[in-house]
């Protein structure tokens, strides 16, 4: 198995896989702001209790991932933590 394949196996234990995983990403059209808080709030809700939240979050930053919820943050603030 390579390192790469390992430092994935994070994904398959992460509490955001399954039907909620719409949540975690902005829909393809308008959001209003209150709908997108309400979205982020739960999602934000489920990463909280995630085993995996710090590998996801260390993934998100490495990647510079620039969309979604990843690790319990939106885009902005990993922004912020990646500016610092």
């Amino acid at each position: 198995m390579s390192a790469q394949q390992l430092d994935d196996l994070w994904q398959g234990r992460a509490a955001c896989r399954g039907p909620n995983t719409l949540i975690f990403f902005p829909p393809s059209h308008f959001e209003r702001k209150d709908d997108r808080e309400a979205r982020e709030t739960k999602a934000k809700s489920i990463c909280g209790s995630c085993p995996v939240r710090r590998d996801c979050l260390d993934y998100a930053l490495r990647i510079r991932e620039p969309h979604g919820i990843w690790g319990g943050l939106n885009e902005t603030e990993r922004r912020v933590l990646l500016d610092a």
